[in-house]
């Protein structure tokens, strides 16, 4: 199992839902290498230990994504901000990114609705939350 607490804080990673779509092809389709270096997307379902202890951490999967960089956690809607900055500026998905997630206020507003949406997917698709 790996800890959160690796001495790896150069690697970019993110901890999101494999099982969403919306969730999974954003992370794929997100182009953070340029400024961020080595990134390692981490699908959550199949790393129950890494997700036990984020939830230890009061880091709910179910409610936002993870990013971990430099030794910190970021959360959700800060999550997507420092995937914002971080991220390439060209092409429509990198405008998007940085019209929505770029000020930290718009990015805490909008970032529920993307839950949501996401909860609201996996609905749809008859796919569970990932379990506690």
């Amino acid at each position: 199992m790996m800890s959160t607490d690796e001495n790896d804080s150069d690697r970019l990673l993110v901890v999101y839902d494999g099982d969403c779509p919306l969730c999974a092809n954003f992370v794929r389709f997100y182009s953070v290498r340029k400024n961020a270096g080595d990134v390692e997307l981490i699908n959550a379902r199949e790393r129950p230990g890494l997700v036990r202890e984020l939830r230890s951490k009061g880091m709910e999967i179910n409610d936002g994504m993870i990013v971990m960089w430099h030794g910190h956690h970021y959360y959700g809607a800060e999550g997507m901000h420092l995937l914002s900055i971080l991220g390439n500026d060209s092409g429509a998905v990198g405008m998007l990114n940085r019209l929505l997630f770029h000020n930290k206020k718009i990015a805490a507003a909008v970032y529920p609705a993307l839950a949501a949406g996401r909860r609201l997917t996996l609905s749809l698709l008859r796919r569970k939350l990932i379990p506690r």
